[in-house]
């Protein structure tokens, strides 16, 4: 087997000692008053609502109808259409199209003091008021005045649907399909404004949605809206319409809020008991394992600097992942496999050493005989991760998709909690794979080129 050189050791602990100062304190650049990330640190990740406090909550059709996949679609378009409208941005919508729910969490707002969550989830459930109005004339806050304040053209009564399709050109468009309460009036309001410019604006609630132009009249109730679509574009709209035409009002299955001091004050408590228990068995492995434990320990911080970049990102441009108090928890398992796993080798190392073989022979057969016994137990527990990963997280990821085969007769879960916990899980053992099995045997078969480090008892042998 080709032996590892002495500079190794140094070179990956530089790497590791870079890898966690940029992983905990990331790097900034300014340009005049303005910050601006380059590699994100840990102030920089994205913590759940179970920490930073928030609303969880489920809602769903009313028991006596079944709704149609386009009106489940259009029902989670509204619900985030509304949330945009509260000012909130950093939400997670999700459809459950097997149990028709929309599962829904948003953060409280930074410096929330008087939000009311009971009242912000009842209007995300109210009906959607969908309204064809003359004119787009807008008062200071955006909402209808003057004509188009008096003029309702339709409601959402009078649209049966609305789909995406295209044009002669290609070109994407949404087509409108009327009820025949709304043909009359449409065709009306049409012929009056075929060619003057004068738009039909389109209102969900007090949110404009799109204000087209008219160019001929319409008589016969069907319709289409062109423009620079592109398909999702339209869909999205496509969506909005069929939202304001729903014929029913989404109901809360269930409903809970966090505060943002319970969150945080849990939050604080878990990283401070993980804090202790790193250092702890820090202690432990050098204390029983002597070299191999001090590589260990090296090998362990690598592992956690790697898993807090997977979740912040790390470069700027590269989404952050939610941490939740359970995703703590996968990160503290996580580095408990990853002990495990050093430990495993270095009582291999100190059976070899014991049984008479020479150092050199010790460390390559200790690593080979303890690489299976790591190998079977860290793929077993990214077997759970995946699953847990497919179970709870969002429908559309790639590990629901693979799972789905398995999953579809019980219905999405999606709770970000557990996503969150197998997502960490997973991350810390491929890192323990990374750092606890390639980097720990690169460092300690460098070091053993050093006379001083080539000691059997150094190893957990005699002296």
């Amino acid at each position: 087997m080709k032996r590892v050189g002495k500079p190794v050791f140094f070179i990956v602990v530089i790497l590791i000692a870079v890898l966690t100062y940029l992983s905990f304190f990331g790097i900034t650049s300014y340009f005049g008053d303005v910050e601006k990330t380059v590699i994100k640190g840990a102030d920089d990740i994205r913590w759940g609502i179970d920490i930073r406090g928030g609303v969880d909550v489920t809602f769903c059709a009313p028991a006596d109808i079944e709704p149609t996949e386009e009106q489940m679609a259009a029902a989670e378009s509204i619900i985030k259409l509304r949330l945009v409208n509260q000012n909130i941005t950093d939400y997670e919508v999700y459809t459950d199209l097997n149990k028709n729910r929309v599962i829904v969490r948003f953060p409280w707002k930074e410096d929330e003091t008087d939000f009311d969550p009971e009242k912000a989830v009842a209007e995300l459930g109210e009906t959607a008021l969908l309204t064809f109005r003359e004119d787009y004339k807008v008062d200071s806050e955006g909402k209808p005045t003057g004509v188009t304040a008096e003029k309702v053209i339709l409601t959402g009564s009078d649209v049966k649907k609305a789909s995406v399709g295209v044009d002669e050109n290609n070109q994407y468009v949404v087509l409108l399909e009327l009820e025949s309460s709304g043909v009359s009036a449409f065709s009306e309001a049409t012929g009056r404004l075929a060619g003057t410019n004068v738009p039909i604006s389109i209102w969900m609630d007090d949110s404009v949605i799109s204000y087209p132009t008219v160019s001929t009249q319409i008589t016969d109730g069907s319709a289409s809206i062109t423009g620079n679509f592109t398909l999702e574009s339209a869909t999205d709209l496509a969506n909005k319409i069929n939202g304001g035409a729903l014929p029913f009002k989404l109901e809360t299955e269930n409903f809970r809020s966090i505060s943002a001091t319970l969150g945080m004050g849990a939050k604080d408590a878990m990283v401070l008991a993980g804090g202790i228990a790193f250092i702890l068995v820090v202690i432990f492995v050098i204390a029983f394992y002597r070299l191999p434990g001090a590589v260990a320990a090296i090998a362990l911080l690598g592992q956690l600097a790697g898993t807090i970049a997977a979740i912040t990102g790390f470069f700027s441009t590269v989404p952050s992942f939610t941490l939740t108090l359970p995703g703590i928890a996968g990160i503290i398992l996580s580095l408990g496999v990853g002990v495990d796993a050093n430990i495993i080798t270095a009582e291999r190392i100190k059976e070899e050493l014991k049984a008479g073989k020479s150092l050199d022979n010790a460390l390559n057969i200790g690593f080979k005989r303890g690489f299976t016994a790591i190998f079977d137990g860290n793929i077993t527990v990214i077997f759970v991760a995946i699953i847990l990963m497919g179970a709870f997280g969002p429908t559309d990821s790639i590990f629901a998709t693979i799972l789905s085969p398995i999953f579809f007769a019980f219905g999405a879960s999606t709770a970000g909690t557990i996503y969150s916990f197998g997502y960490t899980l997973l991350v810390g053992i491929i890192m323990n794979f990374i750092m606890g099995v390639t980097a720990s045997r690169l460092m300690l078969k460098s070091l053993s080129r050093f006379k001083p480090f080539r000691k059997a008892w150094l190893y957990g042998g005699d002296k």
